[in-house]
């Protein structure tokens, strides 16, 4: 038995899972994300804010007690699309060897996707492959196609979190501003289409809290549910309903839905969009969601 401590930190929120790797199966301990939104105006800026890494330090304290609580035997944390693009990256660097005595690694995007994809597919079924997965995140959303090991990848610099700032800034958004976000989202697809081929895909699997939490509106669920939301299926129809639903939502609304985290009002509608555009651009009729991601895979790369 190995027992790990993987860590995502993405541009909205950092997450921690504490696991034990068992001859091939994973027992989890603890489970937990917070929002920190550590790409708070880095599409803007360059930089990460003063505030955000304060935020995130905040955060890893904890998160640091509970791996030494839990008896961690390693430890990876990995940092993504906010941090990859930010020209105090250094500044972050220090703060997280100082608080979790770990270097974060700041991957790519090629990296970013194959953990994704490791964490996703690993418990489904090959005969359901190829499986194209589509991970949205908080600055950059990464497709990936493979059945047990990669065949291509792409990430592009369309998230919840950057598509907000950039386009959706009334309350609701206009219909001006949604179409400025499509229109970002087309450019995207644009670099998709070249280097990924979907059309080999069987099964489409969404991840991230976007997908997720689309899921549970769709669903209907009394809270958020992360049984009920696993492995569920969704129509291009549904999400299509469900986005268009949140993005004519006040962030009051928003907010009153009670599967909604709260670190997620402001940005569900830019989410919700992303995957809409995708299934709808990309000519995709259902979407497998899982609760299972990169989180999962960076556990699993601790392994032997």
């Amino acid at each position: 038995m190995t027992r790990v401590a993987a860590l995502d930190c993405g541009t909205n929120s950092l997450r921690l899972l504490v696991t034990d790797l068992v001859d091939g199966t994973q027992s989890d301990l603890h489970r937990e994300m917070r929002i920190v939104r550590l790409g708070e105006g880095v599409d803007r800026t360059g930089s990460l804010a003063p505030q955000a890494i304060a935020r995130t330090r905040e955060a890893l304290v904890d998160y640091a007690a509970t791996c030494r609580e839990l008896g961690a035997e390693r430890i990876r944390m990995v940092a993504t699309s906010a941090t990859r693009d930010a020209s105090n990256r250094e500044d972050f660097h220090a703060m997280v060897v100082g608080v979790l005595g770990a270097e974060p690694e700041v991957i790519s995007g090629v990296e970013e996707a194959a953990l994704s994809f490791a964490g996703a597919t690993r418990a489904l079924d090959p005969a359901a492959g190829p499986f194209l997965v589509l991970d949205i995140g908080g600055g950059s959303t990464e497709l990936v196609l493979g059945t047990e090991a990669v065949l291509a990848s792409r990430s592009v610099d369309i998230g919840c979190v950057r598509l907000t700032e950039r386009q959706l800034h009334s309350d609701p958004p206009t219909d001006d501003e949604v179409a400025a976000a499509v229109a970002d989202i087309d450019v995207a697809i644009a670099q998709i289409r070249g280097a990924v081929p979907v059309d080999e895909a069987t099964t489409v699997v969404g991840l991230a809290g976007s997908v997720t939490t689309v899921a549970a509106v769709a669903l209907g669920l009394p809270a958020y549910d992360r049984e009920a939301i696993h492995l569920s299926r969704l129509s291009a129809a549904a999400v299509a309903a469900v986005s268009a639903e949140l993005l004519a939502m006040t962030r009051a609304e928003r907010a009153a839905l009670p599967v909604m985290h709260p670190g997620r009002v402001d940005v569900i509608g830019a989410g919700a969009l992303i995957l809409h555009t995708l299934l709808d651009r990309l000519d995709l009729s259902e979407v497998l969601v899982s609760e299972a991601d990169i989180l999962d895979g960076i556990a699993w790369s601790l392994d032997g």
